[in-house]
């Protein structure tokens, strides 16, 4: 690791955990121990983890309000031979958070640059979200207002990728209200928590989703990754889940409409067992 020597310094991207501190990976844990300094989003919560595994360090903030004036700081600080370690509060550096006018700077000087791999919400989200993740959208944030909200949603109506987002505790809801209406009937998953105490998920259709949401205070706090299935190509058939499984309920057991939704929604067998037990108890 370059540290204190002649010419420029290294600068590293670690990923933190979003939730399960035991997610950091020992490789990070060296980083952050080794380096001269961290350049951190908030240096609050970067401290708490930093005591947590017995490190002292000099931190810098890098945030969404300095961003500009700290770039040339921390630019300094690494064409003096000091290593900095970027890191945001949860997660992986520069994916809806602060850092990419560091790193492009850091390019443009030919500094090295180091990424240290490790937890990532939105990737976090797919790998459990059962929907098609050959390709996907990230949109990060949608806009807060309601007509700037539903206008980009519109823009990714015909896309094919499944689309994933980040959202707040207090927009969620409007936000899967106006994916409905402007998307229409699509399968959802929504991922509240995740790798913390109180991680929740909901998968279902976005009438689903939002009826989930309104049905409990509880299910709208925390952080959110809401992942939708793209647009239908025309050589498939676009169903309506909740409309599907109580079809099936009709003329079938709870076991054999589970297999039949499986194979119909292309969706895994079990979630959609468990979900055909709520309905057939309600």
């Amino acid at each position: 690791m370059q540290s204190r020597k002649t010419g420029a310094g290294c600068l590293f991207i670690v990923a933190t955990p979003i939730g399960n501190l035991g997610d950091l990976s020992a490789r990070a844990i060296e980083t952050l121990t080794t380096v001269d300094v961290i350049a951190a989003e908030d240096t609050r919560r970067t401290g708490a983890l930093l005591t947590h595994l017995g490190i002292k360090k000099k931190m810098l903030s890098l945030h969404a309000h300095n961003e500009a004036k700290q770039v040339d700081r921390i630019i300094a600080e690494l064409l003096a031979g000091l290593s900095v370690a970027l890191v945001s509060d949860a997660g992986t550096p520069l994916i809806s958070d602060p850092g990419f006018p560091l790193v492009r700077e850091a390019r443009r000087q030919k500094i090295p640059l180091v990424p240290i791999p490790g937890a990532s919400a939105l990737i976090t989200a797919l790998s459990i979200a059962g929907l098609a993740c050959e390709r996907f959208v990230f949109e990060g944030f949608l806009p807060a207002k309601k007509a700037a909200r539903r206008q980009k949603l519109a823009t990714l109506k015909e896309q094919p990728g499944t689309l994933v987002f980040y959202e707040s505790p207090h927009r969620i809801s409007v936000m899967i209200a106006d994916a409905r209406e402007v998307l229409g009937s699509r399968n959802a998953f929504i991922a509240r928590e995740l790798t913390k105490i109180y991680e929740q998920t909901m998968s279902g259709s976005l009438d689903a989703c939002l009826a989930w949401l309104e049905a409990s205070e509880n299910h709208r706090r925390g952080e959110f990754v809401v992942v939708i299935e793209g647009q239908q190509t025309s050589s498939e058939t676009a169903y309506d889940e909740e409309v599907v499984l109580q079809t099936l309920l009709e003329y079938l057991s709870v076991k054999d409409a589970s297999h039949a939704a499986a194979k119909i929604l292309g969706r895994p067998r079990k979630q959609l067992y468990q979900h055909l037990l709520e309905i057939s108890a309600a």
